[in-house]
């Protein structure tokens, strides 16, 4: 049994059982895709459409711990790449990263090593950069701190795409069928790329590897968005592949079993280029699309109607064999069948370490402030302890360099409540309809704890699933209709079989939670390489959850009513501190009925910080306390209690008896302040020591100066559209390289009764 194996083999199962008839079957290799049914309203009513579903997550660790700007760019743009080349139109991110202290002195920097501090700010200006250019609305950003990522940072992108399922064709290519290469040009930016994410690193790594980062080109991305979401191109491309690890030779090569490739007519940004640069280069922005002979001129004129290159550089073949030809010889020519092989066959032993029970991380307070405060039963210093803690604390600094609003289509601001200070844990956006409207969302969450899979990688997986899942319970999604992507990411392997150990235990751990839902992992990614000298990041397996909801059914976390009770739905765990998914599911249950029903006004789902984090977080948003339950000792509000939710629940709900175990942890008050007791903790200096910790390395002011502004929200207000009877307003979009937002502005002129026209500007010759 191979780690893949082990990856797939819960999917297998549940597909044998029924339990994945929403996957789309395609001999594309793209992004994951499943079929959702939509209801859509336009001129002519209330009709059901099916759309393609895709996500995907990506890491660029590698060139991002070299190259920070440009190895978080072109993360983004990978991600992007593949739902794409499916068709599939990408209109929301979610960036998860992880990083050693970015607050230490500059002096603890390593030899051969970049300052966390400019890693960190480097990245985060490169994939905002890169999702402003091409107008994608980064909809969930989170960074976190473990000081095993010293060793390389984690650099996760994770998109989610659409398209209706009636513009997307997956055809076998045919003898004669002919390979366009779309897009960029082809230079030596990215070669070795696919190989250097997959070394540990070095002292001289970062001196040496800087020719394998890719280069991005957003714009020339959007535009292949736009190409591929006109029908009248989409309905041409029988398969298509993107450009990524191993370039012409993997992207062209996949397509059909024989081909025949001209590598002499690959454009070039500059002259110079040998055979094997031209095959294995990474550039990217570029698409390699197969079409039957007789349509490859219409296919072309649409191209370079969106400005865009395209050639004409490969033959479908009778014969099963992949032939590069590079001026008038043949440099590669291998059979089908040997390719097919996947190269030699390895094994190995792995050895898995039990994890000694006594040091569990969620078996005592992990911060030391936090248990110090608590010694004291000082309720006060325990919760500005707990909120200052560098995974407790405010990102907002960082979450505010990315544009979540683009393309108009995002749910949540990522942080809620009138004061915007409580911070989203999904991320959530409208189908992206080019015509009607529709309530149909897609919602998208993360799980993952480093401490938790540092000492058992089989609890960590376990932890992550359960916690992606339960956040899209408890915004309100359908999570019974949840799919994940696992994203691994471990030390480098080794000839030592407990090396092996971690990767396997994870998977193990993700296998089990699989089945214990009854939900499959229909993708993912790994990378084998989180080595630096002797240092090695956590073993990571980050759980992605995508499912779908209704726009108004779904609540944000901010506490909302003075009067309403706080409740918690904890998570039952047996003795080996493995959930219970029996009663898991029963809470999720119960929690999206009484969402529903209106009667549960806002929820948190818990992590390692308790319920005081979570509850803070709740009360910032619109700066309205609580007063806590003194039947709790004060250190349960600060005991680990990952996957458990912390719910506002209407008083008569909240008298209701249900089958399964809650806790009633207090009531929502109008006063500004946490009360236990006799203590009171006002919120407004609680949340500037929550605020405190990044402040210098992701700033949120340009001065200390305080200035009060007028509230000034907007409530809601009448759209007036054109009734005159005959006749409208026309109104033309011109697009320029760089420019985006034409469909939202084209949604909004057509809402005002005006008639539209896209236009791309273009200088190809």
């Amino acid at each position: 049994l191979c780690l893949m194996d082990l990856a797939l083999i819960a999917m297998k199962k549940l597909k044998a059982e029924g339990k994945l008839q929403d996957q789309e079957d395609s001999e594309e290799n793209n992004a994951c895709s499943v079929v959702v049914p939509i209801q859509v309203e336009d001129e002519t009513g209330l009709h059901e459409e099916e759309w393609l579903l895709f996500f995907k997550n990506e890491t660029h660790n590698h060139p991002t711990e070299i190259e920070p700007f440009g190895g978080a760019a072109t993360c983004l743009g990978g991600a992007i790449r593949d739902p794409l080349s499916g068709r599939g139109y990408v209109y929301q991110a979610m960036r998860i990263t992880g990083a050693a202290d970015p607050t230490v002195p500059l002096d603890k920097t390593l030899k051969g090593k970049l300052p966390q501090i400019s890693i960190v700010r480097g990245a985060a200006e490169g994939y905002s950069s890169y999702g402003n250019q091409i107008g994608l609305a980064t909809g969930f950003v989170r960074e976190i701190y473990h000081p095993g990522y010293v060793a390389k940072r984690m650099e996760i992108g994770a998109v989610v795409g659409a398209a209706k399922r009636s513009q997307v064709i997956r055809k076998r290519p045919a003898p004669g069928d002919q390979v366009i290469l779309l897009g960029g040009r082809t230079g030596r930016d990215g070669i070795g790329g696919a190989t250097g994410a997959s070394k540990a690193h070095n002292d001289s790594s970062l001196m040496t590897c800087g020719a394998e980062v890719q280069k991005g080109n957003a714009p020339t991305e959007r535009k292949l968005q736009r190409l591929f979401r006109d029908p009248e191109a989409s309905l041409l491309i029988k398969r298509c592949n993107d450009f990524g690890a191993g370039g012409v030779s993997v992207a062209i090569g996949e397509l059909a079993e024989g081909l025949r490739v001209n590598l002499d007519l690959v454009p070039k940004k500059y002259m110079g280029l040998g055979g094997t640069e031209l095959a294995i280069s990474e550039s990217q922005e570029r698409m390699a699309v197969v079409v039957a002979p007789e349509d490859v001129p219409h296919f072309l004129s649409l191209a370079k109607r969106e400005n865009l290159e395209g050639t004409v550089v490969a033959e479908v073949t009778e014969e099963k064999r992949l032939v590069l030809s590079f001026r008038g010889r043949e440099i590669v020519n291998l059979s089908r069948a040997f390719l097919d092989t996947n190269g030699a066959f390895q094994e190995c032993r792995v050895k898995v370490l039990m994890p000694e029970m006594e040091k569990a991380p969620f078996l005592r307070i992990r911060n030391e402030k936090v248990e110090a405060a608590l010694l004291r039963d000082d309720a006060r210093e325990a919760f500005f302890a707990a909120v200052s803690d560098l995974n407790q604390c405010s990102q907002k600094g960082l979450v505010e360099r990315f544009d979540s609003t683009i393309g108009a289509g995002s749910v949540f601001m990522p942080y809620g409540g009138r004061e915007q200070m409580s911070p989203m844990q999904v991320m959530a956006a409208a189908f992206p309809l080019t015509e009607g409207k529709t309530d149909a969302v897609s919602i998208m969450s993360y799980g993952f704890d480093p401490y938790l899979s540092s000492w058992s990688p089989y609890h960590g997986a376990v932890d992550a699933v359960t916690t992606s899942i339960a956040k899209v319970a408890a915004v309100g999604g359908d999570y019974r209709k949840i799919r994940f992507s696992f994203q691994e990411y471990f030390r480098r392997m080794t000839s030592d079989p407990a090396t092996w150990g971690e990767p396997f235990t994870a998977l193990l751990g993700a296998y089990d939670a699989q089945l214990g839902f009854g939900l499959p992992a229909i993708g993912g990614k790994d990378s084998m390489s989180g080595s630096f000298n002797e240092l090695h990041v956590p073993p990571t397996l980050v759980s992605f959850s995508v499912a779908t909801g209704k726009k108004h059914e779904l609540i944000s976390p901010e506490l909302k009513q003075p009067g309403n009770r706080l409740i918690l739905f904890p998570l039952e765990r047996d003795s080996f501190h493995v959930p219970v998914y029996e009663e898991a599911e029963k809470t999720f249950d119960l929690v999206r009925r009484l969402i529903l029903e209106k009667k549960l006004l806002s929820a948190c789902v818990l992590d390692a910080g308790g319920i005081a984090c979570g509850l803070s977080a709740m009360a910032f948003g619109n700066l309205t306390g609580a007063r806590l339950s003194e039947k709790l000792p004060l250190r349960k509000y600060f005991e680990d209690l990952s996957g458990a939710i912390l719910a506002e629940l209407l008083p008569e709900a909240a008298e209701e008896e249900w089958k399964i175990e809650t806790i009633p942890v207090g009531e929502v008050i109008s006063a500004p302040q946490i009360e236990y007791g006799d203590q009171v903790i006002p919120l407004k200096e609680l949340r500037s020591r929550w605020c405190a910790p990044l402040e210098k390395v992701f700033p949120t002011k340009t001065t200390d100066k305080e200035e009060e502004l007028p509230d000034r929200l907007y409530t809601g207000g009448i759209r007036s559209a054109c009734s005159h009877p005959f006749g409208a307003p026309k109104v033309f979009i011109p697009v320029l390289p760089g420019t985006n937002c034409e469909y939202d502005s084209a949604r909004a002129m057509q809402e005002a009764g005006a008639v539209t026209r896209i236009d791309p500007a273009g200088n190809l010759i």
